[in-house]
């Protein structure tokens, strides 16, 4: 029997999204497979980690694109942002609480890209007068990955209605991102 190494991602992004202290016994159940089977395609924790660590940065990536973050106004772009990134939202809930994976030299640079595409979409508004300037790019980046993230366990928690998460994340940071039109 062949096992598909994505499904088997998903499903342990699934449980460690949800229990980010679950076992390797734990994620190869909820994948279905044997725990030799599991460790056949990742040595340990850490390979896992690593590997969810590529697909979320590659879903990521791919939501930044179906975005279309380089076009039209920022704030709508930054919509469109939020609204695409609830699919992955738990995963990189899970992944941004990984220290393993921003320690040491070995850091994944698809990280620095991520950033470096989100922060030119800030950086934009802000040239079109859309985002305060106080404010730096860099921090309504890291601002839009903690509502991200923030709001993927207030779903999973039933704490928000999966309906909202869009709605409230872009409202929250809008709310404090945009730059006021002094009368």
């Amino acid at each position: 029997m062949s096992v598909d190494r994505i499904q088997v991602l998903r499903a342990a992004a699934a449980l460690l999204s949800r229990k980010a202290t679950a076992t390797m016994d734990e994620v190869a159940r909820a994948a279905g497979i044997g725990r030799a089977t599991l460790h056949r395609h990742f040595a340990g924790r850490d390979a896992l980690v690593r590997a969810l660590e590529d697909l979320g940065l590659q879903e990521m990536q791919a939501a930044l694109d179906r975005a279309g973050i380089d076009t039209g106004p920022a704030d709508a772009a930054v919509r469109r942002l939020v609204a695409e990134t609830e699919a992955v939202a738990p995963l990189l809930s899970f992944l941004v609480t990984e220290n393993q994976l921003f320690e040491g030299e070995e850091q994944n640079e698809g990280w620095a890209r991520l950033d470096a595409r989100v922060s030119a979409l800030f950086r934009r508004g802000q040239e079109q007068g859309v985002f305060r300037i106080d404010l730096s790019a860099a921090w309504l980046c890291e601002a839009l990955y903690g509502l991200v993230g923030a709001g993927a366990w207030a779903v999973q928690d039933g704490r928000v209605a999966a309906k909202d998460f869009s709605y409230m994340i872009a409202e929250l940071l809008l709310g404090g991102a945009r730059r006021s039109v002094e009368k």
